[in-house]
């Protein structure tokens, strides 16, 4: 095994960075009569690092190092194919309502520390990364395991790794109906904000998970919510694509008309802080959110709805809702997320839960 671990550490050695781009040349097979590619193995894909992937038969065995795409996974039927995932899986509430079987399997780390070892004993063949991965889908393919990398930070960017995923497990119809469904979502959502006018649409400041003096950049996809359900990003002008600390001051000049609070990243709670503790900061006091009491927390206990997974659809209804109460309403929110875990995850969340 000593002798095994060196040669992976090698693989990585030689192996770096890879070159990035979107897929989309993929070999396409016939078409079936509802207008879905039929699949055909062996299959070349192109992941959204622009790698060319070869696959020599249908992927039975499938290991998830990231909870986006095994969210994904659980949304396109592939549950019972996954052999090893991320870690934390049991903190993870949708895993215990659609898919407990999966907090049982192994452990293959995190974006930031992933086990080669644990992967490569659950004999995969197919390993799906998050894009920070670069270097281990290298060593993965040396070895001759297939290797997606995936990097969902925009819608354009959920629905490419939908088809992705989609193709490369043979699961092309459930990841044309999820895509259907995401796609129908946004053109009502565009549809009802659409008569809206800059001055109809309030500032939003979306704090991080771990503080409020922390927000959501341009490029990030948190922004891409607020975008879509009639609201203007506080951290516009930020550049980067990740969550950014900012000063009192910053705050104050953004002065938003609404604070929101995500989500963590499991979705049990919510972050370090809550709507009161902004609310009672002295030193916001003069912010228009704080003044009107709008700031709201996102709703917990599922997912979070502010990052690129399959519900990030409802991300966007929820901030829809919320910022917009007279053009959506929270009955027709709650309904709609039930149908959503119904439809794509086999199970119906109480509305009480949803409710606020």
């Amino acid at each position: 095994m000593k002798k095994f671990l060196a040669a992976l550490l090698a693989v990585l050695t030689v192996f770096s960075l890879v070159a990035c781009g979107a897929g989309g040349k993929d070999d396409n097979g016939p078409a079936q009569q509802d207008g879905s590619v039929e699949v055909s193995y062996p299959l070349s894909v192109t992941d959204m690092a622009g790698r060319e992937v070869t696959l020599n038969a249908e992927p039975q065995k499938i290991v998830s190092g990231y909870y986006i795409s095994s969210s994904a996974c659980i949304a396109l039927g592939l549950t019972d194919r996954i052999v090893a995932v991320e870690d934390k899986s049991d903190k993870r509430p949708i895993y215990k309502m659609a898919a407990p079987q999966l907090i049982d399997l192994p452990n293959v780390g995190s974006a930031k520390a992933f086990d080669l070892e644990t992967c490569l004993a659950a004999e995969p063949d197919l390993v799906i990364l998050p894009m920070k991965q670069k270097d281990t889908a290298a060593a993965l393919e040396e070895l001759g395991i297939p290797t997606l990398l995936v990097l969902p930070e925009s819608h354009k960017q959920i629905i490419e790794m939908f088809t992705l995923i989609g193709k490369a497990t043979n699961s092309v119809a459930k990841a044309d109906a999820l895509i259907t469904y995401y796609n129908n979502k946004l053109a009502e959502v565009e549809g009802l904000v659409a008569k809206l006018t800059d001055a109809d649409k309030p500032v939003v400041f979306m704090g991080g998970t771990g503080s409020y003096l922390t927000t959501a950049p341009a490029e990030m996809y948190q922004a891409s919510l607020i975008a879509a359900a009639g609201g203007i990003n506080a951290g516009k002008d930020i550049e980067g694509n990740s969550w950014t600390e900012i000063s009192y001051e910053q705050l104050l000049t953004m002065n938003p008309d609404v604070i929101v609070i995500p989500t963590n990243n499991f979705a049990t709670s919510a972050p370090d802080y809550t709507a009161e503790d902004v609310m009672n900061d002295a030193q916001l006091a003069e912010v228009t959110a704080v003044k009107n009491g709008t700031v709201y927390q996102m709703t917990t206990g599922f997912e979070a709805w502010d990052s690129p997974a399959p519900s990030g659809i409802l991300g966007t209804l929820w901030m829809l809702k919320t910022l917009h109460p007279e053009l959506y309403s929270n009955d027709q929110f709650v309904a709609d997320v039930q149908d959503f875990y119904q439809t794509f995850y086999g199970f119906t969340p109480d509305a009480k839960a949803l409710a606020g």
